[in-house]
C-alpha cells in the first residue's frame, strides 16, 4: 500500500540527471512537487508515462510544481532515457531500492521490482495525493492533472 494522503513524505538523497544529488527536503523546502515512481527505463509502459508527463509538464510549470521521475535503474541509464525522450524533468536513480521501500513502491513478494506510484507533494513535503495503478501508466498523469487543478481551485 502506498504512502497515505496526509502524511510525511520521508526525506532522501539521491542522484540525478541534473548531475547534482537530490535531496527533497533541502531542493523542495517551500515548493510543491510530483515523485512519479515507474519499473524500468525504456519499458513500454514506462516510456509511455515518461512521454505523458513530458507531454503536459507545461500544466505543471505554470503551476509551479516540479516533476521528479524515479526508478531503480542507473544514472547512465536515466541520461540515456531523458536524452531519447527529450524529457524536461530529472530522472533520480535509487539504485538499490532503498527510497522505493521508504515509499512503499515494492512489489511485496518481488521487492526488485517497483509498482508505478505517482506522489503529489505540498508545500511541506506532506502527500496531498496518491495514485497507484501498475499497468495504466497514463492514469497517472490525468490522476495528476485533475488534482493539481483541483488544488488550485481551492
Amino acid at each position: 500500500m502506498p504512502l497515505p494522503v496526509g502524511q510525511k513524505a520521508p526525506d532522501f538523497m539521491l542522484p540525478s540527471t541534473s548531475g547534482r544529488d537530490f535531496s527533497l527536503y533541502q531542493a523542495m523546502k517551500g515548493k510543491p512537487c510530483i515523485l512519479y515512481f515507474y519499473p524500468k527505463d525504456f519499458s513500454m509502459g514506462c516510456t509511455n508515462e515518461a512521454c505523458s508527463f513530458r507531454d503536459t509538464f507545461e500544466v505543471f510549470l505554470e503551476l509551479k510544481i516540479a516533476l521528479y521521475g524515479i526508478s531503480r535503474d542507473s544514472i547512465q541509464s536515466h541520461e540515456r532515457f531523458k536524452k531519447t525522450l527529450g524529457l524536461p524533468f530529472d530522472l533520480l536513480s535509487d539504485d538499490g531500492g532503498k527510497v522505493c521501500a521508504l515509499y512503499q513502491t515494492q512489489l511485496p513478494f518481488v521487492p526488485q521490482f517497483t509498482k508505478r506510484t505517482t506522489y503529489l507533494l505540498d508545500k511541506d513535503q506532506n502527500v496531498m495525493a496518491v495514485y497507484e495503478n501498475i499497468f495504466s501508466s497514463r492514469r497517472h498523469i490525468k490522476a495528476m492533472v485533475e488534482e493539481v487543478t483541483k488544488t488550485v481551485r481551492m
